[in-house]
């Protein structure tokens, strides 16, 4: 326990403190002997309660005599009074200046050697190469410190300067305080992101990755580095009262940053593993608010100059501008795959006439071929953000090789072309993704055509319906020359009808006549609450009708179609079930269902009239859907083919970018009489040809 000190016997012990120059060591002695003589007189007021205090009075008249009492002599004492020259501030700025030019160098040569030697031990076929690098550097840098090594003595600053001392104390404690923050945003930031990679990623992904982000752990280390080693210099130089709370200070900042970090990279590496939440964001928001409130409360504490900002209106403020900050950053458009999509080229090899009727809202493909192949992509999920930047790259790049490899006449995406779900994509941003996605088919020069998902107008993204349409609609046609997005929706008696986009394309043979009516229908996003899925609506289903009866009089027979949307009917979990059954009703064709969840099938708990409007009007051959990322089945159910299409998802599922069979694409080839042919084309199987290519 701390013993309690008497107030008279601590004053009478400063009272001969007075006019000591400041050190460490008359410090020391004060409170050893405050320490003793408190002893001492509670050991009177045992005997001698009255004349307690005038006893020790007499006992210990003297400095010399307190001294005594700890083992310190009288020439220890006559230093403390005259302690060396007292130096001028421009001396000893002079010789501030030196040290500091001397220790960059340091700091510099140090933070280069070790960096080229983490990099040897990832690049192992030029580690050799890096190790002598690193060595020279390390040799230099301890050439440099031989060469400088001065044993700094204690000097004395005038009193009239010691407000300009005391100031350089506070700049490099606090500088040492925020960089130490930073350090630890910056170093937990990157193993963050590492071990992302290392869940999803292969080996020379990940040493790719560990080696970007040594750059930034090197700037961040070389400035906390410069600032510790300048205050260290700083305090050997002049002796800081301030100097011990300092240094409790910044050791309770490492032991909980270190302690709060090492349980979020295990909360963390637990959520990338199990959960489609990412975790990182709330960590680093509550780090942050800790840095802020820790720095202005405690920098006060430390420091000679107390001005500050008043701290109980400082926590909101701050915790305003972080939400602020956070959404600001997480909404705006990020272009971080641009590099990429500016190096994929033309692979467009059809010359197929499109055109577009303004009154209708239909586009016309005219085949210049027997077969027309139609690609269809769906779950790309597009983050648009920083952490999603390495699967958005991955998506992309999985887009190119199985357009350029199937070399389809169009491209339909079945939905959730983005995921603006910032706790996992670290964006709410819905824009930024459509905009790279048509620049990139607009590069490879294929036509392509897209139904909405759930998650590509989220509540929460930064861009809501009617904006998106409106982006959608400057990049379509009249621009981009391969989006067939329309500029009206459909209508029945008069009203639009239900959702977002819903497209008809007419796909027509060289002399004319129809081959495929396909037909792009929005199954909606939610009817409330957490995975309630919409469907196709009424009013849809009775468009669909329409066109049908439509075309089947043009025509003068039953015609062909096809039709696209995201969220499976309730037909795909009535099939799957009798397919378990093995029920003749089904016949199976390809693929299987390995979703994660107890139903297997993502359909809506509202029915939609599609599936029997299709089969009473005897015209469609097929159905596709996305949605649920680990479903790829095909079966013929009641005389209509529905089919899954392999998804391309590498962010949304826990997991999911270390998976592989599941992720490709399907193409539909259309031939002159009609008929058709489904068939798989899994990633997997292209990527030998791409790896040799």
């Amino acid at each position: 326990m701390k013993k309690v000190i008497n107030k008279s016997i601590e004053n009478y012990v400063d009272s001969f403190f007075i006019g000591i120059y400041y050190s460490k060591e008359a410090e020391n002695a004060k409170e050893k002997i405050i320490e003793a003589l408190n002893d001492e007189f509670n050991e009177e007021l045992e005997t001698n309660e009255r004349y307690a205090f005038e006893n020790i009075v007499r006992r210990y008249p003297s400095l010399e005599s307190l001294t005594a009492l700890v083992g310190v002599d009288k020439k220890q004492i006559e230093k403390w009074f005259n302690k060396g020259v007292v130096t001028t501030y421009e001396c000893f700025y002079k010789d501030f200046k030196k040290a500091r030019k001397k220790l960059y160098i340091i700091t510099a040569l140090t933070i280069v050697s070790f960096m080229y030697l983490i990099t040897g031990f990832l690049y192992r076929n030029a580690f050799i190469y890096l190790t002598i690098l690193a060595a020279i550097f390390l040799i230099a840098d301890v050439v440099v410190i031989i060469k400088h090594k001065k044993e700094e003595t204690k000097e004395l600053i005038s009193v009239d300067l010691e407000e300009k001392v005391e100031n350089l104390f506070d700049r490099y404690a606090k500088s040492c305080l925020v960089w130490s923050f930073i350090f630890f945003i910056g170093l937990f930031g990157v193993i963050f992101n590492l071990i992302s990679l290392s869940i999803n990623s292969r080996t020379f992904e990940l040493i790719d990755g560990i080696s970007k982000n040594l750059y930034l752990i090197e700037i961040i280390s070389f400035f906390l580095l410069k600032n510790t080693l300048l205050f260290k210099w700083l305090n050997k130089k002049i002796d800081f009262e301030n100097e011990s709370i300092y240094k409790k200070s910044i050791r309770k900042v490492w032991f909980f940053s270190i302690i709060y970090f090492s349980i979020s990279l295990g909360i963390y590496y637990g959520f990338e593993k199990i959960f489609v939440f990412n975790p990182l964001l709330p960590i680093l928001i509550i780090y942050l608010i800790y840095s802020f409130i820790y720095y202005f409360i405690k920098s006060k504490v430390f420091t000679y100059n107390k001005k500050g900002i008043n701290k109980i209106i400082l926590v909101p403020i701050l915790t305003v501008i972080c939400l602020l900050g956070v959404y600001s950053l997480l909404s705006r458009d990020i272009w971080l795959t641009q590099p990429l999509i500016n190096s994929i080229p033309y692979i467009y090899e059809g010359n197929n006439k499109i055109s577009y009727d303004e009154k209708t809202g239909i586009y016309t493909i005219v085949s210049n071929e027997d077969d027309f192949k139609i690609l269809q992509l769906t779950d790309i999920h597009l983050g648009g953000g920083v952490i999603s930047y390495d699967k958005d790259i991955k998506a992309l790049n999985a887009v190119y090789k199985l357009i350029d490899y199937t070399k389809p006449d169009l491209v339909i995406v079945t939905g959730d072309l983005t995921y603006p779900v910032g706790l996992s994509s670290f964006s709410f941003n819905n824009t930024a993704p459509v905009a790279q996605f048509a620049a990139f088919m607009r590069n490879t020069g294929v036509p392509w055509a897209f139904t909405y998902g759930n998650h590509d107008t989220e509540s929460y993204a930064a861009s809501n319906k009617q904006t998106l349409d409106e982006l959608y609609k400057s990049l379509s046609y009249k621009t981009s020359r391969n989006l067939l997005y329309p500029y009206i929706q459909p209508t029945v008696n008069g009203e639009k009808i239900m959702g977002r986009n819903n497209q008809l394309i007419e796909l027509r043979n060289a002399d004319g006549t129809l081959n495929q009516a396909i037909f792009l229908i929005d199954s909606n996003a939610y009817t409330g609450g957490f995975n309630k899925y919409d469907y196709i609506h009424d009013d849809q289903v009775e468009w669909y009708k329409n066109e049908v009866i439509r075309l089947n009089l043009e025509e003068r027979k039953t015609i062909s179609s096809l039709a696209f949307f995201h969220i499976p009917l309730q037909e795909y979990k009535t099939a799957y079930d009798l397919y378990l059954n093995n029920s003749s009703e089904v016949k199976y064709y390809f693929g299987s269902n390995d979703e994660k969840i107890a139903k297997k099938v993502s359909a809506s708990e509202y029915p939609s009239k599609l599936f029997d409007v299709a089969k009473r009007l005897g015209s469609t051959k097929a159905l596709f859907c996305g949605h649920d990322h680990y479903n790829n089945m095909s079966l013929d159910y009641k005389g209509i083919r529905l089919t899954y299409g392999m998804s391309i998802d590498y962010l949304v599922e826990p997991g999911i970018a270390r998976d592989t069979m599941q992720r490709g694409a399907t193409l539909i080839t259309t031939h002159i009489d009609s008929s058709i042919d489904i068939e798989q084309v899994p990633l997997a199987s292209i990527e030998k040809y791409y790896e040799n290519k």
